[in-house]
């Protein structure tokens, strides 16, 4: 019988030192903490320090997951992630027609300052570090939570957390994108060059292959793309004037953590060599921290099932394993019910308590690499790493990323092994346990959590209230400034925190840019 990873890779029966014949430790592995970091970017891996516990959260109204948040800090979280609605994603206003029927369903409404002050009510923002999922309207956001800071008496660069930003991969995979490509990477250079000004200890950036993997990617095209978005940015920023070494260090990645175990393991394995080798030899970056990949991990929601949901929490659990033994510095369990519904409180705590088993009980901690010198894991990364960089070829002769997306190069690479692995579970050659073998007709109910209308209601009431009590000769300033800032070359974050302290809206914010830029219509590929 022949076997294949998940992503349809071929698997030998055994491995031995013939598969790993050309690898050369000091150049290809080193000691963890040395160049090129396959085997982890600190010395110790996790005995100086555990990765970061951080769970997705956002639904509803600012209240409701304000709740959340400190409900999860107590029960051990150490760090905050925010999970925002489509209307926010989107840069739309609760009130706008198409806002209708999505307020607060997939994530926390949030669509002025007013909102964001709510969220953070009695969290210290100087003592917590927060991740926030929003692309588009990245900015806006940031700005939003840098004047909750300032209300709270928190210096910025005090803050510790990071914005996704990654425009690149909505283009992609998920398709949450608002401007053109091009004016949309002016966005993300911009906070490039504020952040490493103001607020010098948050990430400015997230790469994300985890949304590109959950639309159908093999491993081998989540590392190609997330990395070769990475680069796109990397030379964006250049281009733009800044120094590599000034902001390389602060690029984050977020990579997915899906069910194929040692594919996954060297698939962060060969990201970390790759990233290294990228930065100290293509760009000539020169501190050892720009070459450093550090990366957050989100077990793969793709792959829980409906059917039989507990059988996810087994999923997760072998998920998140592989991705603390692939080196993860930030890790988010999803819980056993998101297939069906945001969330429980009990779901999300029980998602929660997986990490804190892995990290307490499981003795995996105590090796800084415990895989490392594996025949298979290494044969693993090296073909891993080889693959990705053959799709690098292919993308700079396209001209980049940004002209690759514009083509549809990797929208239909994606599309293609979405479309293969779909046939192999029809076929029953790929198995899903409680899916296509191993069903249960009687099926398993379990409680969910439902959304209504009332967020909705709610978030207007705040919105009409917001907008009685503020100075709107101030906004409408203040948005005109912004749309100045949009036409000249002058960094956007001044005029949109201005924009922000007045109490503009995210809608308000966004429609200015689109007076200056336009809106993006994808153009299919077939």
């Amino acid at each position: 019988m022949a076997f294949t990873t998940i992503s349809g890779r071929e698997i030998a029966p055994l491995y031995s030192p013939a598969d790993v014949a050309t690898l050369d430790y000091a150049r290809d592995l080193a000691d963890p903490g040395a160049f090129p970091y396959t085997r982890g970017i600190h010395p110790t891996g996790y005995a100086g320090k555990l990765w970061t516990m951080r769970q997705f959260a956002g639904f509803g109204t600012p209240e409701e997951t304000n709740a959340r948040y400190k409900q999860l800090l107590a029960a051990g979280g150490t760090g905050l992630s925010v999970a925002f609605d489509l209307p926010t994603l989107m840069g739309r206003d609760p009130d706008h027609e198409l806002s209708l029927g999505e307020v607060g369903k997939c994530g926390v409404n949030v669509t002025s300052l007013a909102d964001m002050e709510v969220l953070f009510d009695g969290i210290d923002l100087a003592a917590v570090t927060t991740s926030m999922t929003i692309n588009s309207p990245a900015s806006m956001l940031l700005a939003m939570y840098l004047v909750v800071a300032e209300k709270q008496g928190v210096s910025w660069d005090a803050l510790s957390g990071t914005i996704q930003n990654d425009i690149l991969k909505e283009f992609i995979a998920q398709k949450e994108y608002i401007y053109p490509p091009r004016p949309s990477m002016r966005l993300v250079t911009d906070t490039f060059a504020f952040c490493t000004e103001r607020v010098p200890r948050w990430n400015s950036i997230s790469v994300s292959g985890y949304h590109i993997r959950e639309a159908g990617s093999t491993a081998a095209q989540e590392l190609a793309f997330t990395l070769r978005d990475g680069i796109e940015y990397v030379q964006y920023g250049i281009d733009a004037g800044l120094d590599v070494d000034t902001f390389a260090p602060r690029i984050s990645f977020f990579f997915n953590a899906h069910s194929d175990f040692f594919e996954e393991i060297a698939k962060y394995r060969a990201a970390r060599r790759i990233w290294a080798h990228v930065m100290r030899d293509r760009f000539k970056a020169k501190n050892p921290r720009s070459w450093q990949l550090r990366f957050h991990t989100q077990t793969a929601g793709v792959s829980l099932t409906a059917q039989q949901p507990y059988n996810n929490v087994v999923r997760t659990a072998l998920q998140a394993m592989a991705g603390v033994m692939g080196g993860t510095q930030s890790l988010h369990t999803n819980s056993l019910d998101e297939a069906l519904s945001l969330p429980t409180a009990e779901a999300a705590t029980l998602a929660l308590r997986t990490q804190q088993i892995i990290a307490h009980e499981t003795g995996v901690t105590a090796e800084a690499d415990p895989l490392g010198g594996s025949y298979f894991v290494e044969r693993l990364t090296a073909d891993l790493e080889a693959e990705a960089l053959a799709y690098f070829d292919t993308i700079d002769r396209m001209g980049g990323m940004v002209a690759a997306i514009e083509r549809g190069y990797p929208q239909k690479e994606i599309a293609e092994s979405a479309y293969r692995f779909q046939q192999a579970v029809e076929r029953r050659e790929r198995v899903i346990v409680g899916v296509n073998e191993f069903v249960d007709h009687d099926g398993e109910r379990i409680g969910t959590l439902y959304i209504d209308e009332t967020a909705a209601d709610q978030q207007m009431a705040r919105l009409q209230r917001v907008r009685a009590q503020r100075d709107a000769a101030a906004v409408a300033r203040t948005l005109d400034a912004l749309q100045e800032a949009g036409r000249s070359d002058a960094n956007t974050m001044p005029a949109l925190l201005d924009a922000v302290r007045a109490y503009a809206t995210i809608g308000e914010m966004c429609d200015a840019l689109r007076v200056v830029w336009g809106e993006y219509e994808e153009v299919p590929v077939i």
